[in-house]
């Protein structure tokens, strides 16, 4: 086991180049089970929710190459060996359910394991099953897996999500590129993350109409071909990096950015006090943080894309915890997001939660402490919080921090963070 241990007190200073995004390349890497012809991704980060995925297809019969270098991978599944994701894999990573869709369209057969993943709420797949059922599967739930039928093929249908879920909208979406007919996909996830898949998708030869609104339009195909396609840059990455800007008065550049995604978080970050510049490129931005006066106490709620991503949340809350003044941070999307708080209290913050809301008040000093990381996104909320502690803080359980950030530490230094990563004895 390995924990992180921080030295607060320093600006960052310096550029930091954002990775491909992690909640983009998974739904990207099951697509490639819907055509028999090579898929080559681009821009492929090194995480370890990755190679779970690459552990997945690998037992589904995909032949997983890097023929070019280390941030591309070719998927081949010309021949599928099997359509099973077994509990071993998907208990440890809940994005691994993307592979259900694709498997009942083109096999017409698939057992997937309930997934896991990080413990921030329940996230049912009742969505997911549903839908499948409308565009005519027969699915059900037993010993903890779903097994889904369509011996006759999927077909197309109008399917109205009772609720907004990304990894629903994304396995609907690859379920009904190779559905009989059309599908209309109401009430769907605008995430950029979606519209990347659907983007890789249409080269790949579907046609999948609405793009980046909440009504999706697919026309099935009999079959899907092969296509290169780059990975979007990860903006939750990007945000969390421009978080440690400000909360450290330091200065950086981020480079690769994709500056629109993060529209409503830039914002926020402003009226915090933050100076932030957007520099656009002929493909991505860079971005600068920088922050020259004291921090702002910002209120925020979580919400779908546009809005604020609950992704940020407790990166924000970590930022809050020096504000002048008070914040009020409401979660609308999982229940058990909340479960940095008490570890930042740790530290000294002073956060009171009531029910979906937490009041952070602003103190004038963290103090570092023994912490534990409980999922990806609280992990990454105390190394920030560690940066500008006083003294010492030691992040444990940091395998969460591998499924989403890609050599977090090498950054931080490169940035003059006084951060590394030891055995926890």
């Amino acid at each position: 086991m390995k924990k992180i241990v921080i030295e607060g007190g320093t600006a960052l200073q310096g550029r930091v180049e954002i990775s491909g995004a992690k909640n983009a390349t998974l739904p990207l890497m099951a697509a490639a089970l819907l055509t028999d012809e090579p898929l080559v991704l681009k821009n492929i980060p090194h995480l370890s929710d990755i190679e779970r995925m690459k552990e997945l297809l690998d037992g589904l019969g995909v032949i997983l190459s890097l023929p070019e270098d280390d941030r591309t991978v070719v998927l081949q599944a010309e021949t599928l060996t099997s359509t099973l994701a077994p509990y071993e894999i998907v208990s440890k990573m809940r994005a691994s359910i993307l592979v259900l869709g694709p498997l009942l369209a083109r096999c017409h057969q698939a057992e997937v394991s309930l997934p896991g993943g990080c413990a921030i709420g329940a996230r049912p797949v009742n969505v997911h099953l549903e839908g499948l059922r409308l565009l005519g599967a027969e699915v059900e739930v037993e010993n903890g897996y779903i097994r889904g039928r369509a011996p006759n093929g999927l077909k197309g249908a109008t399917i109205v999500m009772p609720v907004v879920s990304v990894t629903g909208t994304e396995n609907l979406i690859m379920a009904a590129t190779l559905a009989e007919g059309t599908t209309v996909l109401k009430n769907a996830a605008k995430e950029p993350e979606v519209c990347d898949l659907v983007r890789c998708l249409q080269a790949m030869g579907a046609k999948i109409a609405g793009m980046g609104t909440d009504t999706l339009t697919i026309e099935g195909c009999a079959r899907l071909k092969g296509t290169r396609y780059s990975v979007l840059p990860d903006r939750i990455e990007a945000a969390t990096y421009a978080v440690a800007a400000a909360l450290t008065h330091g200065d950086l550049w981020l480079d690769n950015v994709v500056y629109d995604d993060l529209l409503s978080f830039w914002a926020h970050l402003a009226k915090a006090g933050a100076v932030v510049e957007q520099k656009k490129g002929d493909f991505y931005d860079a971005v600068r943080v920088s922050m020259p006066s004291d921090i702002l106490g910002v209120d925020v709620m979580t919400e779908p894309f546009p809005g604020f991503p609950t992704d940020i949340q407790a990166q924000f809350m970590a930022f809050m915890t020096l504000c002048k003044g008070a914040a009020m941070i409401t979660e609308t999307i999982f229940e058990n997001r909340f479960m940095h708080v008490p570890e930042l209290c740790r530290m000294s913050a002073d956060i009171t939660i009531h029910k979906t809301s937490a009041l952070v008040r602003g103190v004038s000093q963290l103090v570092g402490a023994h912490v534990m990381a409980t999922d990806l996104r609280a992990s990454v909320s105390l190394i920030l919080a560690g940066l500008v502690a006083k003294g010492t803080t030691t992040v444990h359980r940091v395998y969460h921090i591998d499924r989403g950030y890609e050599q977090i530490e090498m950054k931080l230094r490169r940035c003059g963070a006084v951060i590394e990563r030891q055995e926890d004895n």
